[in-house]
């Protein structure tokens, strides 16, 4: 791993949407490692009738076109969620809009869904699936769900990209948490969350009448508890199957110390983890341990991940501290996870799911 380390070093020299391209680009060449070894048995999982040989993805935002699923679920992760991806192509707001804190392991971006769209990602999707996917490595894939900026109906673009989508998805993601899309954030009101959940599931039972993808929702972490406790109400009413907890936070910690930390936008990295976790273990109190969990904001190793675990997390996501660590973070820490796991008597990782509640 020492040149990947040297060329994570050289491409966090360059511009941050620069360095992103050129990773994009060397992973669809194949200039990234490849994980032969199996996963350790005791992080397997299942969930939603699917089977995760670990429970650490890959977070939406890395791989927003469907670009390289199969070279990143080869680094090893359990699965890879792509996205945010929304019915027609739009530019996204204006650069810079991606800024590392290096100080602070963060980065505050305010891309604002910016992608080429629900056909263009379709279409390299059916290709995977077509070619054998997931290719090298294994794994699953998840698919992130937006709005266009300018639309006047969000169930109805939200619908249009699941229906599109729905065929190529181990699960679908509903993001209305992203802070960088104006009003997207109103959508985690109760009843606005309940008419694009509707949208969307007859979009998916339109498109696969027999039985289409589970349906989650990703949550932010600045929510009241009033929030919280409407967005769980409408988990434990069965109409979503899960939810992501959290995107990025609008919160600006007083101890961030990075010459960007004054920029508007999302904040990502180590200080969004106490906020994020602390979300998390309110949601599956809430959803009193009914409703499967992803874990994702501020994981930067074996540590950060099993308190995700303890705290209520079925699997987890990283992508921020990828920037920083490079791709040998991902062994790392699915092998301190396994330690963890036994070191504490678990038998399985579904054991120690919510352990802190107990």
């Amino acid at each position: 791993m020492d040149g990947f380390r040297l060329a994570g070093a050289l491409l966090r020299c360059l511009n941050p949407e620069t360095a992103h391209r050129l990773t994009l680009w060397g992973l669809g060449r194949g200039w990234a490692p490849v994980v032969q070894a199996a996963d350790d048995s005791l992080l397997h999982t299942r969930l939603w009738g699917r089977d995760f040989s670990n429970p650490l993805g890959l977070a939406a935002g890395f791989d927003k076109d469907a670009r390289a699923m199969g070279p990143l679920l080869a680094l090893g992760f359990g699965f890879v969620e792509v996205g945010t991806i929304t019915p027609r192509p739009q530019a996204g707001n204006p650069r810079p809009r991606v800024f590392r804190l290096a100080e602070d392991a963060a980065v505050i971006n305010r891309i604002g869904f910016a992608g080429g769209g629900m056909d263009m990602a379709a279409a390299r999707l059916r290709a995977w699936r077509d070619a054998g996917g997931p290719g090298l490595g294994g794994g699953l894939v998840g698919v992130n769900l937006g709005k266009n900026r300018d639309s006047p109906d969000a169930p109805a673009d939200y619908a249009a990209v699941a229906g599109a989508l729905a065929p190529y998805a181990d699960y679908l993601v509903i993001n209305v948490s992203s802070p960088n899309t104006p009003g997207l954030r109103a959508l985690q009101d109760r009843r606005a969350l309940e008419r694009i959940v509707e949208a969307v599931a007859g979009a998916v039972s339109k498109a696969l009448p027999r039985r289409g993808p589970p349906l989650l929702v990703k949550i932010a972490p600045d929510l009241t508890a009033a929030d919280q406790a409407d967005i769980a109400a409408v988990a434990l009413s069965g109409a979503v199957q899960g939810l992501i907890i959290s995107n990025t936070t609008v919160a600006r910690p007083a101890d961030l110390r990075g010459r960007h930390r004054v920029q508007a936008g999302g904040l990502s990295g180590r200080p969004l983890f106490a906020s994020s976790t602390a979300v998390l273990s309110d949601m599956y109190r809430l959803t009193r341990g009914k409703v499967p969990l992803i874990g994702v904001g501020g994981i930067a190793s074996a540590t950060d991940a099993y308190a995700k675990v303890r705290a209520g997390a079925s699997l987890l996501q990283l992508y921020t501290a990828l920037v920083y660590q490079g791709p040998a973070l991902i062994p790392a820490i699915k092998d301190g996870l396994a330690q963890a796991l036994r070191r504490d008597g678990f038998a399985t990782l579904t054991d120690a799911v919510g352990a802190d509640h107990r």
